[in-house]
């Protein structure tokens, strides 16, 4: 158990470091309020806000790459888009085994609630399938648990919350005894904080017991599974890959064992999938060779001439779209998450920050007047060793629930599951009536336990006796489930 350092001790660590003013209604405080403060206070690392100060403000930022002699980063193409057959069939064995010797965890980042989606609750709660309405964690706890039976191993699912969410995440899935999991094989870690500062540097506070703190982004995940005990844990139980995907992606193969086995294969410690864009300003970040590194460029930093630019046969030529589908090496997670000088960047954003002025009063700024620092995972690519990039399609990999209507919403997030699941039965030999989008004329549903990707879809299937009538309402399940 920590020891929280007293209050003078305190002080004077944050007076010597220039932002004494944290404790300046310290004498005005209720004795709650001021534990509250001392054990936030005790959590900060001063030498971190210092060193982001002097790059981020006093050095007027960390230093960007011109583009000049930008290139679009080498992947391994899917077999229908020209790439090795026989290669994907090695990596899909390979990752097999990876899987059946326990060797691959889940992680999943899903810190965020549901306000775009106009929902009130942890994002993973939403309700995503077009039949059941299963949440967005049980779709992928019913994937992970398919997995598990289908490579007979333990597959353990380690869960990013937040301290917004977690009480209520943690709630969800104990009122609904894990979706079938073993409690002993999900692992809640909460997010990271760093606090906001202003113009000049100085740690602000919402109100007078409370240092105003913001999430330190999908990059500080890496360093909450090694601060969490998590790697140590992994390191325990023989896991030595990590399949890193994000909560608001329901198309998402968990554990992928092709992906894996190319990791493995590359002898990778960060791999990621790349989706080609639907069109030339999607917004996603770009996956780039630059100064001889793999990075990811986002699409708000990357000139729009260049995000359009094509080659002779007229397709575009920075394809390659960045939708945070990885596998990481946990030895890497530990150096890069832990103490060593090999670190992920953070980046700098101004935002409108309510705050406490001098005397007391809160402040709700109509303009920018504060600072917030995040990393971004996909950082990590140019710190590892052997990068692996491949192709995803997009159908089997990717339709996020982001925001309420329009594009990636709840309605084309069904219906792309749809078109997903009639994809399926058509590889099965089952080949249904759709419109001019492909979407299917009835509602349906495959359910995650029954299959988790469309070759085992098509083996379960074949096996399956007597076959599941389609029919609109629907729900391909299997006996028993």
């Amino acid at each position: 158990m920590t020891t929280i350092p007293s209050i003078d001790s305190l002080r004077t660590q944050f007076s010597q470091a220039g932002q004494g003013h944290v404790f300046r209604f310290w004498d005005d405080l209720n004795a709650e309020d001021q534990a509250k403060l001392l054990q936030r206070a005790s959590e900060i690392d001063l030498q971190e806000v210092a060193q982001l100060v002097e790059t981020h403000l006093k050095g007027g930022g960390a230093h960007q790459q011109g583009f000049d002699h930008l290139e679009p980063a080498p992947y391994i193409s899917l077999p229908e888009n020209g790439g090795d057959a026989a290669k994907w069939k090695e990596a899909e064995a390979v990752g097999e085994q990876a899987l059946r010797a326990g060797r691959v965890a889940a992680f999943t980042v899903a810190g965020g609630q549901g306000t775009r989606l106009g929902y009130d609750g942890p994002k993973g709660t939403f309700p995503v399938t077009p039949v059941t309405q299963k949440t967005l964690f049980q779709v992928f706890a019913e994937k992970i648990a398919r997995s598990a039976e289908r490579f007979s191993s333990d597959i353990h699912w380690f869960i990013l919350t937040s301290e917004i969410n977690n009480d209520q995440t943690v709630n969800a899935f104990e009122e609904n005894d894990f979706f079938g999991l073993n409690p002993d094989q999900v692992h809640f870690i909460v997010q990271g904080l760093v606090p906001a500062v202003d113009a000049d540097g100085k740690i602000l506070l919402s109100d007078q017991a409370t240092i105003a703190m913001t999430p330190d982004g999908h990059g500080g995940s890496l360093r909450a599974l090694v601060r969490s005990g998590a790697t140590a844990l992994m390191a325990e139980k023989g896991i030595d890959c990590i399949s890193y995907f994000q909560v608001d992606n329901p198309l998402i193969p968990c554990l992928d064992p092709a992906f894996i086995g190319f990791h493995i294969l590359g002898n990778s410690e960060c791999s990621s999938k790349m989706i080609p864009k639907a069109y030339p300003l999607e917004k996603v970040g770009h996956f780039c060779l630059q100064n001889g590194d793999t990075v990811v460029i986002e699409y708000s930093d990357l000139p729009e001439e260049k995000q359009q630019e094509t080659l002779p046969d007229g397709s575009l030529r920075f394809v390659s779209g960045s939708v945070a589908i990885h596998v990481f090496d946990r030895a890497f997670i530990e150096r890069v998450g832990g103490g060593s000088d090999a670190k992920l960047p953070f980046h700098r954003a101004d935002k409108k920050i309510p705050f406490v002025n001098a005397r007391g009063e809160i402040v709700k700024p109509e303009a920018s007047n504060g600072i917030k620092f995040e990393m971004f995972v996909f950082d990590a690519l140019p710190l590892a060793k052997n990068p692996v990039i491949i192709e995803g399609a997009r159908a089997e990999n990717f339709s996020p629930v982001k925001n309420a209507e329009g594009v990636d919403s709840p309605k084309t997030c069904k219906e792309d599951q749809l078109r997903q699941f009639a994809g399926w039965l058509k590889a099965a030999g089952v080949d249904l009536a759709k419109d001019d989008n492909g979407t299917p004329a009835i509602t349906f549903e495959i359910s995650p336990r029954f299959a988790a990707d469309k070759q085992d879809f098509v083996s379960q299937w074949e096996k399956l006796s007597p076959q599941t009538e389609i029919c609109d309402g629907v729900v391909i399940q299997g006996e028993g489930m």
